[in-house]
């Protein structure tokens, strides 16, 4: 029986370079936390602002609000009115406040031309 000489064969050498994807993706997800708490950490800022007495907030513009239903009825502030007294209330507020803002809603059933004609009376009391 002849026994052969056993060879051993060598394992593979060990990676001596450092695997930067798994620290890529770390630092990526720590990015992103960043970014998303920073706005919330400027926020959340408390300071206590002096207050003054005579100090009023005058910028608010001043607005008249119309609406138009289904039926084209016309409500200024909630209120039906009929196209003479809208004339007039915007007429008054245009007089009063020339820029005063004008906020209009109209039903989706209304047609085109009656929401121009609004926008028309308004644009003509200015």
């Amino acid at each position: 029986m002849a026994f052969g000489r056993l060879e051993r064969t060598t394992g593979p050498q060990p990676m001596s370079d450092i695997n930067m994807t798994p620290l890529i993706d770390v630092m990526l997800v720590l990015l992103v936390i960043f970014m998303i708490t920073a706005p919330l950490m400027s926020s959340a800022l408390r300071l206590d602002l002096p207050r003054a007495e005579c100090a009023q907030p005058s910028d608010a513009p001043q607005s008249i609000e119309l609406a138009i239903d289904a039926q084209g009825q016309l409500f200024v502030a909630g209120a039906p009115v009929d196209e003479a007294k809208l004339r007039a209330r915007v007429a008054d507020a245009a007089r009063l406040n020339p820029g005063t803002e004008v906020q209009l809603r109209a039903d989706r059933s209304v047609p085109y031309g009656r929401v121009a004609e609004l926008i028309g009376w308004c644009s003509k009391a200015a």
